[in-house]
């Protein structure tokens, strides 16, 4: 599938913010993409999840979303696909059900993962080990936009598929068209 520019317009303008920011590994950056910028903006997350409806593999039984910014999107491609929804949790809750993945049972099914942003791989990395226990099937991802270095493949070691809507070089590229230099 190709890009959409306009989307990587839209999502880049509507989430890189300038500003002063302290990042995960305590660097100060002046520049930040916040990703539930476009996962809370109904239309927004309407076009990502559209986009990633060719992305589903066929015969996937279920679609599970990573916490936290994995849910909205599973929430709106499982409506648009009839496909079963999973929320998967980091680690499962520790009272009630004690579930790791909120929904039908996995065990026999394929589930397909999906995330906002996937960078190194780690979160998907987590939930595909924790649902292959389970019994699942996890083969592929989809996810709104895959920030790792271009051309790697960050959870080939896992056996993953990464397919992607939108790439940090989409966003790259969008940002460039609209004028805005680094």
């Amino acid at each position: 599938m190709t890009s959409d520019p306009a989307l990587a317009r839209d999502i880049d303008a509507a989430c890189r913010l300038t500003g002063t920011f302290t990042l995960r590994s305590g660097q100060a950056a002046s520049e930040y993409f916040d990703k539930y910028l476009f996962e809370t903006d109904p239309a927004l997350l309407a076009r990502v999840a559209r986009q990633m409806v060719p992305l589903v593999p066929a015969g996937a039984d279920l679609l599970g979303g990573l916490e936290l910014g994995g849910v909205p999107i599973v929430t709106v491609l499982s409506g648009l696909t009839g496909t079963g929804a999973l929320y998967v949790r980091k680690q499962a809750k520790e009272y009630g059900t004690a579930k790791l993945a909120e929904g039908p049972p996995v065990e026999g099914r394929r589930v397909v993962l999906v995330e906002d942003v996937i960078t190194t791989g780690g979160a998907v990395r987590a939930a595909t080990s924790a649902l292959r226990a389970a019994g699942a099937v996890v083969d592929t991802v989809v996810c709104a936009i895959d920030r790792s270095p271009a051309g790697s493949t960050p959870l080939a070691d896992v056996g993953v598929e990464v397919r992607a809507v939108l790439t940090k070089a989409d966003l790259d590229a969008a940002r460039r068209a609209a004028g805005a230099g680094y």
